[in-house]
């Protein structure tokens, strides 16, 4: 496909018709006239050689083929405004935009609400957007870091694309405050013997993945997909999780809790921002690196 016999206004309008699945809703949106619009729909059906949009009835639905466009559209189109809105300069005092990180909610509540603070202080008009980390981020990676600024992962998930190396963190156990079967530490047999509340998404957490090597299979009773609920889920019970000594600081005073050292030498984490190569020497990205980098130094000193 050559991109210069193309004419990327066809993105525009294509995104237009598959979302809005009418014509004239779909050239209004985008300023042009229904029969503008009419002529817009008659050469993406030659170029795709299929209706994309097909009446039923009174009204339109998407074919099989619009259906897998829909999405890729969408994304093409965030693309498209990521590129063509990249600056020579970037001036945080008096420029306003929205940035969009992926993150988990440890990451939120340990670095991400540091980095508001900052972004507050130095930059007013520029806006924080945090979103769940998918649990498709491994095959899909590239794709949905070409729609966002960063992802907030530790190492050990994913790579092959630009990092900047943040802060260090470590695992601990929790255990209820009423647990009498725990003392001061925890063996290798109870944590076989216990039962476990776990993160739902078990890639996040590398030092679960070296009980295997130790022959120990947790007893899996509860599973959530917030790191911040694991603490909730242990007090005034038996059960046992595995989590980021940070966010278990800060979660200790909320829940009546114990925080152990694991029984095993566990590997620690390091969260990192990770980005797609577009973002490299865009100005905007650049300054919300170095403002990461300065919040995790700010962590790693604290």
């Amino acid at each position: 496909m050559n991109l210069s016999s193309l004419d990327l206004n066809l993105v525009v309008a294509l995104r237009a018709l598959l979302e809005e699945r009418n014509v004239t809703r779909a050239g209004q949106r985008v300023g042009l006239s229904q029969p503008a619009m009419s002529a817009a729909l008659s050469r993406l059906r030659r170029h795709f050689d299929d209706d994309l949009l097909a009446r039923t009835g009174g009204h339109y639905e998407l074919t099989a083929l619009g259906q897998i466009l829909l999405e890729r559209t969408s994304t093409a189109c965030d693309l498209l405004e990521r590129l063509f809105s990249s600056q020579a300069d970037f001036d945080p005092a008096t420029e306003s935009r929205t940035f969009t990180l992926m993150a988990s909610d440890y990451a939120v509540a340990v670095f991400g609400a540091a980095l508001g603070r900052l972004v507050h202080a130095e930059a007013p008009h520029v806006r924080l957007r945090f979103t769940q980390t998918p649990t498709t981020v491994v095959e899909d990676l590239g794709v949905l870091l070409s729609t966002t600024d960063g992802l907030l992962m530790p190492h050990g998930v994913v790579g092959d694309v630009p990092r900047t190396d943040l802060f260090r963190d470590e695992w601990v156990f929790l255990v209820a405050e009423s647990n009498t079967e725990v003392g001061d530490h925890l063996t290798r047999t109870q944590l076989a013997e216990l039962p476990w509340v776990t993160y739902q998404r078990t890639y996040d957490a590398p030092a679960v993945r070296q009980l295997s090597m130790l022959g120990i299979e947790p007893r899996v009773e509860v599973s959530v997909d917030s790191f911040a609920m694991l603490p909730f889920m242990v007090a005034g019970t038996h059960r046992i999780a595995l989590v980021q000594r940070r966010l278990a600081e800060l979660m200790h005073d909320l829940s009546a809790v114990r925080l152990l050292p694991p029984p095993y030498e566990a590997v620690p984490l390091q969260e990192a921002l990770w980005w797609h190569p577009l973002h490299t020497h865009d100005s905007t990205h650049i300054w919300l690196r170095h403002a990461a980098l300065r919040v995790a130094a700010e962590l790693d000193d604290a």
